[in-house]
């Protein structure tokens, strides 16, 4: 319980209530870009006094989205959201802003502007100078995987000396400072990681019967391996799945293919090379009956426009892995897989979203011999973010109808449907049943105000009811 009047300095900054006016943005912006970071507090009067907020956990999860999702670059692992007691009965929020290391950071809306970056001067948030904007920016250190340091450093490389081989160009002694695969002080970065024969990185390959996620036929992992070998082994299962249908006309024999293989390899290459590693989030490859989606951890590199992306221009993400896979001969140089692609599908096949990247090539044809209708389809809100997860139980059966059988004889807890449906991984439970049946508006929390309470259960609406039926 903490009592004391509390009051605004270069460090401190009071909100009577969050509200979808209050500009908190700003506030972790200017703390962010300063050199000590800084408190908010929200639930706190101008004189002092706190005088609490109504929703606590309502509150803490808008504030956690809104720095999530509304500051470049990422403030994720910068800024921690508590709840705060004060008189009793009384409860505030305390957001907790560190000094962040790639300056300057900004409002996305506005970007490296004066109306997007700000500093704390005293006890106001003051939009940043143009020309600080351009100093910090030219001094940004990002956070690349030549940077962040391998969590791992007993690491071998056996495999990547045997593709070196392959190639005439035999690894040194000094390989791993030659090819980048250390920081500044020595260490395995994290690009070296992902190189090394053993690691936690997997590529999935998804494919199902239908034109949605409904039905799962496979789902194969490639990883835990050197990142090199898992490419050639997605590269390999792509190039089984890219089929080749004959016609033979009175002059010649017509081959056609699911897709064209030169755009292909390029898309499945660089959307190997230009992931963000640093999300620990890698590419996925999702086959349907009409079409293949190639999906990326990766947005438009910031202050590169999509005209200047199509137009050739590149600035690579993970400039130690683009090196190794020159070196191996399985990319070019930089911006020379682009035309190849847009040449086939055009820049419609591309789509971009703030964190996300996918391409998208329809087939030649029906991807499968007998198509089977889905029973239900299933809306997608955010596709470019749905993940490939493990196979269900039944990959026939539609998950979320399970679900609802579950939910027949009453609300119950996320853990009790878990375990109702003999499902041990709780992403999987997740992605292909929780939340599937919450977006198709089947089920709803008992609790909505307070999506993350520990007493939060789940129940069937009219609309689920209506389906079992």
């Amino acid at each position: 319980m903490n009592t004391e009047l509390l009051r605004e300095n270069h460090r401190v900054e009071l909100k009577r209530e969050l509200t979808p006016e209050l500009d908190l943005e700003k506030e972790v912006v200017a703390f962010l870009n300063s050199h000590e970071g800084g408190f908010i507090y929200i639930g706190v009067d101008n004189t002092g006094q706190r005088v609490g907020v109504a929703d606590v956990d309502g509150d803490m999860l808008k504030v956690k989205d809104r720095i999530k999702n509304n500051i470049s670059p990422s403030a994720m692992g910068l800024f921690d959201v508590l709840e705060e007691e004060g008189p009793p009965g009384v409860l505030c929020i305390k957001v907790i802003v560190a000094s962040g290391s790639e300056k300057p950071y900004a409002k996305k809306k506005y970007g490296l502007s004066e109306k997007g970056c700000f500093v704390r001067v005293g006890s106001a948030a003051e939009p940043m100078p143009t020309a600080m904007i351009e100093r910090l920016f030219a001094n940004r250190t990002r956070n690349s995987i030549g940077k962040i340091k391998a969590h791992r450093q007993s690491l071998s490389f056996e495999q990547l000396r045997i593709y070196f081989e392959e190639k005439r160009k035999p690894l040194g002694r000094q390989f791993k400072a030659n090819l980048e695969l250390t920081t500044e002080d020595g260490a395995l970065n994290y690009a070296a990681y992902l190189l090394a024969d053993e690691n936690g990185m997997s590529i999935k390959v998804a494919k199902y019967r239908g034109k949605n996620r409904v039905h799962l036929m496979e789902a194969n992992e490639y990883g835990y391996c050197s990142l090199v070998k898992a490419t050639k082994a997605v590269l390999d299962k792509l190039e089984l799945e890219n089929k080749t249908a004959s016609t033979i006309t009175a002059k010649e024999r017509i081959d056609v293919r699911l897709w064209n293989p030169v755009a292909l390899r390029e898309a499945v290459i660089n959307a190997i090379v230009h992931n963000d590693y640093s999300r620990e989030a890698p590419p996925k490859f999702e086959i349907f009956a009409d079409r293949i989606e190639i999906t990326s951890a990766c947005a438009l590199p910031e202050g590169l426009t999509p005209a200047e992306f199509f137009e050739g221009y590149s600035i690579p993400r993970n400039k130690e892995l683009m090196r190794v896979f020159k070196d191996l001969e399985m990319v070019e140089h930089l911006g020379s897989g682009l035309p190849r692609i847009t040449e086939f599908y055009g820049p419609e096949c591309f789509r971009f979203t703030e964190n996300f990247l996918r391409i998208t090539f329809a087939a030649s044809r029906r991807v499968h011999e007998e198509e089977v209708t889905d029973q239900v389809e299933a809306p997608v809100t955010d596709p470019v973010t749905d993940p490939v997860t493990d196979p269900v139980t039944d990959p026939v059966t539609d998950p979320v109808v399970r679900l609802l059988h579950a939910l027949t004889a009453g609300a119950r807890a996320p853990s009790d449907i878990q375990q109702m449906l003999s499902l041990k991984h709780r992403p999987t439970f997740k992605t292909n049943y929780l939340r599937p049946a919450l977006e198709r508006g089947w089920i709803e929390p008992t609790m909505p105000d307070k999506p993350n309470s520990r007493l939060q259960q789940y129940r069937l609406t009219a609309q689920g009811k209506a389906v079992l039926k």
